[in-house]
């Protein structure tokens, strides 16, 4: 009896053993599958996408993620769904591919790249500074990103180019709204968009109109130091402008011109760049 006993018991442990060497090779034999589904449905994603069919391609990334969402493919193909919507102008879904990268993998080696696509998608929906403010602050944010997090990149470089450019559009916006008060004769609120340009926007081709506007309320306001100082900065950055000789007709024929302080570029520093953008 107790030999019988001990024969089943030696035939359930064996039986254990081989059920759990089955679930074993079940198991590595689903993993196999699944990698190779992956990788079968990632070099898809790739060929539609050749073939400029955007959305199934993007769709059989995802199907990666799905897939497999532990592996280094996830991520990649993440990027790749966002590349391709961005790739056809799709930057709505692009975005939203980017920012649910950037939440779900946090510190990846690619999230330089995941901002800069990102940036560059909100920036290249500027179409009029007047109406994509979003889209500009939203650009400008994530530039700044990288500048400040990924400073030795050619994207932080890329970025810094693009930063000028989008100060131009904004200085532009202010330089539109600045002369429509004018136009309404409205002489403060023109004058704050003015000197926003000036303190805000010192290296941008529109400060010296900006300054020249300056020299003309202030002078038509009864506040002649006040626009003889802007005369003076606006003839020490660009003496050579047309802007420049239009604010030396408006204060009238006995103002001569200023003899170049040589202490000037220390007490007015905000013109001290001499504009080189777009060039």
């Amino acid at each position: 009896m107790k030999f019988i006993n001990y024969l089943l018991f030696s035939l359930v442990i064996f039986g254990l053993l081989s059920c759990a060497e089955k679930e074993e090779k079940v198991s590595i034999i689903k993993e196999d599958n699944l990698e190779m589904q992956m990788i079968e449905a990632y070099n898809e994603g790739l060929k539609e996408f050749n073939k400029g069919d955007v959305f199934f391609a993007a769709k059989k990334f995802n199907e990666v993620e799905l897939l497999y969402p532990q592996s280094i493919w996830a991520p990649r193909s993440t990027l790749m769904a966002a590349y391709v919507y961005y790739s056809q102008l799709y930057f709505t879904d692009a975005i939203y591919e980017l920012e649910r990268f950037l939440e779900k993998y946090k510190n990846h080696p690619n999230t330089d790249y995941a901002y800069y696509l990102l940036a560059i998608c909100h920036y290249n929906q500027i179409v009029d500074e007047k109406k994509d403010i979003g889209e500009i602050i939203k650009a400008k944010t994530y530039f700044n990103i990288l500048i400040k997090e990924f400073p030795n990149t050619d994207f932080a470089e890329d970025a810094k180019f693009k930063l000028e450019l989008i100060q131009e559009i904004l200085a532009s916006k202010e330089l539109y709204l600045a002369n429509y008060y004018l136009d309404k004769e409205k002489w403060i609120p023109a004058m704050n968009r003015y000197k926003k340009i000036v303190n805000e926007y010192d290296t941008t081709i529109f400060v010296e109109e900006a300054l020249y506007r300056l020299v003309e309320l202030n002078y038509k306001l009864g506040l002649v130091m006040e626009a003889k100082k802007y005369a003076v900065l606006l003839g020490y950055n660009y003496q050579s402008s047309d802007w420049y000789e239009r604010s030396y007709i408006i204060l009238n024929s006995n103002y001569e011109k200023p003899e170049i302080n040589k202490d000037l570029k220390k007490q007015n520093s905000l013109l001290k760049k001499i504009r080189d953008l777009l060039k």
